[in-house]
């Protein structure tokens, strides 16, 4: 039966290149923006999911900063305590040197004292950012420096876990600056000095390791976070990022669906005409 009031045919033609228009402005989007998921109404899960993955990426990255701030800050005391070592060593031998009756006895605690005042400018000094690993307490009322390492993150859940890098004052400030050195006056007062000094050559040498150690801890934390980092990036991207591929044979498909779907439409609009001849 035709009839000049419903048009069946175009009805269903409008219906059909509507579907196709909206399929093509989605697929447009997509090429626009290279992403197959744009906002929570394209697919809200997986909308959900990139979120909190976003923000797990921005926070390592901004964990992975403050590591490589704080593995500077060690490294500069791990620099100080390696210098306090050297000049320990020369104090050291400047005490040998007084083991004969020969020496200037005074000369050579001249040199001693100047050498320990110097350790205790670098001891005062070896600061980053009023960090001072050397010193009894690093930061005000603590005896440790603490930088966040990691947050880790149980499935299902919406809290985060810190994981923290402590790294403990080697203290130098009560060890070897507030300790006294024996004056050297004679032969057996410079072999007690001897005696000293290899006690904070040794208590130099233990510190400067553990602040190595603790540095090279932070260093791999620091990069074991930007891979973190990476991985999410690249997670990301396979959740919401399009098939470039895809779309744009889809564009392509899509684009002379729509051509079709006027013709048809035009067509189907032009058949009630054709009663006309009905009646002539």
């Amino acid at each position: 039966m035709s009839s000049i009031l419903t048009n069946n045919g175009a009805i269903v033609a409008l219906q059909t290149l509507k579907s196709i228009n909206s399929n093509l402005n989605k697929t447009q989007e997509q090429v626009s923006t290279g992403k197959a998921v744009n906002n929570a109404q394209d697919n809200a899960a997986i909308w959900a999911i990139s979120k909190v993955m976003e923000t797990d990426q921005s926070a390592f990255k901004a964990i992975q900063s403050n590591l490589n701030v704080a593995e500077a800050t060690v490294a500069t005391a791990r620099n100080g305590a390696e210098q306090i070592t050297t000049l320990l060593n020369e104090m050291k031998d400047l005490a040998i040197g007084a083991s004969s009756d020969t020496a200037d006895f005074a000369k050579i605690n001249t040199d001693i004292v100047a050498k320990k005042n110097q350790i205790t400018a670098i001891i005062g000094g070896t600061q980053l950012n009023g960090v001072n690993l050397l010193k009894t307490n690093p930061v005000p009322g603590q005896t440790s420096f603490t930088v966040l390492g990691s947050l880790d993150r149980t499935n299902g859940t919406v809290a985060t876990t810190a994981n923290n890098i402590s790294v403990n004052s080697v203290d130098f400030q009560a060890s070897i600056q507030n300790a006294t050195v024996t004056t050297i006056t004679d032969r057996a007062t410079a072999a007690t000095v001897v005696g000293e000094l290899e006690g904070f050559i040794n208590t130099a040498v233990v510190g400067a390791a553990a602040l190595g150690s603790a540095g090279k801890r932070i260093s791999d934390q620091s990069a074991f976070v930007g891979k973190l980092e990476d991985s999410l990036q690249m997670g990301i991207g396979s959740l919401v990022d399009a098939d470039m591929e895809e779309a744009s044979a889809r564009l392509q498909a899509l684009q002379t669906q729509q051509q079709l779907g006027i013709q048809a439409l035009s067509i189907a609009n032009q058949a009630p005409s054709a009663i006309l001849s009905l009646f002539r």
